[in-house]
């Protein structure tokens, strides 16, 4: 059987989602493809943690990656949920929403465990498809809101050709966290207030709103970097930030930062000069959209090809 998980851009709510903010997360249509009648060439420690005795399947996560490097769109995350899809009962792969039961939980008990902690929510995208509002309640347990991005956002993800290390830049905010609680708690008090208004101009289809709140996130995550002593927002994310806010836009990481994938989100297309900027810069532009589809099984060549039709939509 083979099963595909996508990966997924963070739009916002990074860090301060493990303080119990709200983040807004997003499938994106560039999937990892599982096939259990494939031998795997390499196990992840997140799915040897989901299936401890295997088999284990082999993957292809190649649409999740430019070349050597990581985009940044939570491969692992994608891995571990398309591994344990194609483990299941082939009655329950028949439907996406019982699939998505079967494989969520385990999923991000096993990305919990191999991680050591994070949020979660890119393994609940990685299941659920869309786009939700995800709060964490708990450690392991989330709590999601399916939502629709505003028709009138343009979300456009840039590559920008290096690969940051997310334990180590979490490890350095939980440095900044033990010695300089006082700090650090000021400043998550203004990520988390931030990230909750964007939360509420999503669920009000407020574009301008949820843009202007990025923007102030991008800001706050520059100090949260610099307290920490790490390039949460690089000098190169600073730099067309800064060149965004003339066209009322807002520039910065999907996630943790430090690299990875860069987000462009404005009432328009990002203009001419713009991306002449990001080249220059080193960035490329990633083709991919939002709010796509989540894990589910790949119907087979044999299937009538229109019952295959139908099942996909």
């Amino acid at each position: 059987m083979k099963a595909r998980a996508p990966g997924k851009v963070v739009l916002s709510g990074a860090y301060a989602v493990l303080e119990g903010a709200p983040a807004i997360v997003s499938a994106v249509t560039r999937y990892v493809t599982c096939d259990s009648e494939l031998p795997a060439e390499r196990v992840t420690p997140e799915v040897r943690a989901a299936l401890p005795s295997g088999p284990y399947p082999a993957f292809d996560a190649s649409q999740l990656r430019d070349g050597q490097h990581k985009l940044g769109l939570g491969s692992s995350a994608a891995i571990v949920v398309a591994s344990l899809a194609v483990a299941v009962d082939p009655e329950l792969a028949r439907d996406d929403e019982a699939l998505r039961r079967e494989v969520e939980a385990p999923a991000l008990r096993a990305h919990q465990l191999a991680q050591g902690g994070g949020s979660g929510i890119d393994v609940a995208a990685s299941a659920r498809g869309g786009t939700l509002i995800a709060r964490r309640t708990a450690p392991g347990v989330l709590e999601i809101e399916p939502v629709t991005l505003p028709g009138t956002l343009h979300v456009e993800a840039w590559a920008s050709g290096v690969s940051a290390s997310t334990p180590e830049l979490l490890r350095a905010v939980a440095r900044f966290k033990e010695d300089r609680r006082r700090d650090y708690d000021e400043l998550m008090s203004s990520l988390s207030a931030a990230a909750s208004r964007a939360a509420a101009a999503l669920q009000a289809q407020q574009a301008r709103g949820l843009i202007a709140e990025l923007r102030l996130q991008r800001e706050l995550l520059a100090r949260l970097g610099s307290a920490s002593g790490v390039p949460i927002i690089t000098p190169e994310v600073r730099q067309l930030a800064e060149w965004a806010k003339a066209r009322a836009a807002a520039v910065l990481p999907s996630g943790a930062g430090g690299g990875d994938i860069v987000l462009w989100l404005a009432l328009e297309p990002s203009p001419p000069a713009f991306r002449e900027l990001a080249a220059t810069l080193g960035h490329r532009h990633v083709a991919l959209e939002l709010h796509a589809r989540g894990v589910h099984c790949v119907v087979p060549a044999s299937v009538d090809p229109e019952s295959r039709a139908q099942r996909d939509t």
